[in-house]
């Protein structure tokens, strides 16, 4: 007998007892209903965007102007980590829905993340039978970084949908409903939902291919909707930016590890709320209770994922948002268990509920007991408070309170002619007499500089989110997650202001090599020829490190 062909015991139970089938429905629809307006409620009292939101709306800015997917007219850089965010945001603006893109992406998101809880009430339902009880949905909603990031505009929602959407299409396969192609192509969406995600997509085709046992031929077929869009998609990233992932994953030196940082962050978000405890008793109840043969396959697939997720998390050094990148693989471990069938034994079912109880209003009554608004030492910070205290607003859920908050550097970037202004700093630079944009914007804040910065004009970002030069500098001595890389102003007026002795080497050494390639790969005309170009040398150039010292990048690339 193959696991599709099994029925889920819901479904028995209903054919035979008309009533109790209702009462059953009626039931889990409740849950359903009440899973998804806590979420609702508490991601809209906390709506917000982040300044790392507002990298994106200048991108579907740029995409809407015709300019093409780009931070800065002239230079193709891909600041949007979340390629299907940034494209859903696109299909958003074209369609007017919202006075701007910023406002879609935090309600959008926020609609996302109730879909996502949705998803993973019924699929738990789906799973266990006709009558269950919140478990690990209890412990998703109570985790207060959840009802941050159910907006925030980044592409954290849509992760949350597509996690959570891919387990419920894959648990509904069992009984024979959906179709295995559609299946597939959906579970191939992960690396565009975010390049990390892939892993996800990894598992659940294994899962897929477990559960189903498809002959060879339908494998291939399989795989190849599966790998169409990602593929045809990374193909035009290699032609269109020369690299092979987006441009803040280069910055961010997402390839290498920092255990120890890693761990910082995991313990910063278990240890706060104390989260291991009900995660804990949620694995144990649902791995004693209600979990068939035929059932292993789709219980420890989202498991498995989700540890996985974790232990990438952690060996890249974590993030600087608090909880942020540990939210998905909260939702994968705690997916199976999201809905438990009722504990037979009534000792076992006051303990699952007491620890439940405790958790929901210890996150209630005291959401953020060891963080504050500020930096802290670990560089680990709460992301909403610090830009709610910074902008003056309760609820920043579009652009106009960061416009209002930095009105004195909007006006000194409009009052700008032919200058390089550095903004956070009393310094100005002239342009070369090469570039023929108005004024040079360099802003460490990258979100806020591009929504105050014209399209046309350009966003220079020390950081290297947006800027190739910058991203491809050898990494400094670890200080926050991602912040690790700053380019001097040395390099910046030899790439952007006018020549003078102090950046002498520098201009050279963006004249040679390796780096003059890298230079010509994004800011080229993109002809037939560079697309091919572009694409045979991604590999290198993905790789590719550059000096922070001038005179050592003119040694190495002017040999």
């Amino acid at each position: 007998m193959t696991i599709s062909s099994i029925a889920p015991s819901g479904a028995a139970a209903t054919g035979k007892h008309g009533g109790a089938g209702t009462r059953d429905r009626r039931w889990n629809a409740a849950v359903v209903v009440g899973a998804v307006a806590v979420i609702a409620v508490a991601g809209f009292s906390r709506r917000w965007i982040a300044d790392d939101g507002l990298i994106y709306t200048r991108a579907v800015e740029q995409i809407l102007a015709g300019n093409g997917p780009v931070y800065n007219v002239g230079e193709r850089a891909e600041t949007s980590t979340g390629t299907l965010w940034q494209w859903l945001l696109a299909l958003a603006g074209v369609l007017g829905a919202v006075d701007h893109v910023s406002t879609a992406a935090v309600y959008l998101g926020l609609a996302l993340t109730s879909a996502a809880i949705a998803f993973g009430v019924l699929g738990a339902q789906r799973l266990r039978g006709s009558w269950t009880v919140p478990a690990g949905v209890v412990v998703v909603l109570a985790t207060p970084p959840m009802w941050d990031f159910a907006t925030s505009g980044l592409e954290t929602g849509l992760a949350f949908a597509w996690i959570a959407g891919s387990w419920w299409m894959l648990v509904r396969t069992r009984d024979g409903r959906g179709g295995l192609f559609w299946l597939a192509f959906v579970l191939g969406l992960g690396p565009l939902v975010r390049p990390d995600l892939a892993l996800v997509s990894i598992v659940f085709l294994i899962a897929m291919g477990l559960l189903h046992r498809p002959r060879a031929a339908t494998t291939f077929g399989l795989l190849a909707a599966a790998g169409a869009l990602p593929v045809a998609y990374q193909v035009f990233r290699m032609g269109y930016y020369g690299v092979l992932v987006p441009l803040p994953a280069i910055s961010k030196e997402a390839g290498t590890s920092y255990w120890s940082r890693g761990v910082l962050y995991f313990a910063d978000l278990f240890a706060t709320y104390w989260l291991w405890v009900p995660v804990a008793v949620v694995l144990v109840f649902g791995l004693r209770h209600g979990v068939s043969r035929a059932d292993r396959v789709l219980v420890f697939a989202p498991v498995t994922a989700g540890v996985l997720s974790w232990l990438y998390v952690v060996k890249i050094g974590g993030d600087f948002m608090h909880g942020r990148m540990l939210l998905p693989g909260l939702l994968l471990v705690m997916l199976p268990f999201f809905c438990l069938p009722k504990p037979a034994r009534r000792p076992s079912r006051a303990a699952l509920s007491l620890v439940l109880a405790a958790t929901a209003a210890f996150s209630v009554l005291s959401p953020r007991p060891l963080l504050s608004p500020g930096v802290p030492e670990s560089g680990i910070m709460d992301e909403r408070a610090f830009y709610v205290a910074k902008v003056g607003a309760p609820n920043p859920d579009s652009v106009t309170p960061f416009l209002a908050e930095a009105h004195a550097e909007a006006a000194r970037i409009a009052g700008a002619d032919r200058e390089l202004v550095v903004i956070g700093r009393d310094l100005s630079f002239p342009l070369s007499a090469e570039r023929t944009n108005r004024v040079g914007v360099v802003w460490s804040v990258l979100g806020t500089a591009g929504a105050t910065t014209p399209l046309d004009e350009q966003v220079i970002d020390p950081l290297g989110l947006s800027y190739p030069l910058a991203a491809h500098l050898e990494p400094q001595p670890r200080q926050r997650a991602g912040h690790e890389k700053v380019l001097s102003h040395t390099w910046i007026t030899a790439d952007y202001g006018a020549p003078t002795e102090e950046n002498a080497a520098a201009r050279r050494a963006l004249a040679c090599g390796e780096l003059a390639e890298l230079q010509a790969s994004v800011r080229a005309p993109l002809t037939w020829g560079r697309f091919v170009d572009n694409v045979l040398g991604a590999f290198a150039r993905t790789s590719l490190r550059i000096p922070e010292n001038p005179v050592e990048a003119e040694r190495r690339f002017c040999r």
